[in-house]
């Protein structure tokens, strides 16, 4: 594989992991999580640094993006993704 493809993969990859943090969190509105309860809830048993790595990232990124509000202690998804949530559901 060439550096090319190795960085789609990654993309890709980051790109799924951002999908199942916002689909969490979307899910379990209005309840609020921390990073770390997010952490495990996606981890699915396992706690290994790529885990805690790939989900500190999508929630950086996430929040960069206006998708969602990083507080000092909780993340939860900003009014738009709720309301394109709302509008994906119909």
């Amino acid at each position: 594989m060439n550096e090319c493809d190795a960085s789609r993969t990654t993309w890709a990859e980051d790109e799924g992991v951002e999908f199942a943090v916002l689909r969490q969190l979307l899910d379990l509105h209005p309840t609020r999580l921390t990073v770390e309860e997010l952490i495990r809830e996606l981890a699915g048993g396992r706690s290994d640094f790529a885990v805690q790595d790939a989900v500190e990232r999508a929630v950086r990124d996430l929040a960069a993006t206006g998708l969602l509000h990083r507080g000092d202690e909780f993340v939860a998804p900003t009014r738009a993704a709720l309301r394109f949530s709302e509008l994906l559901d119909r």
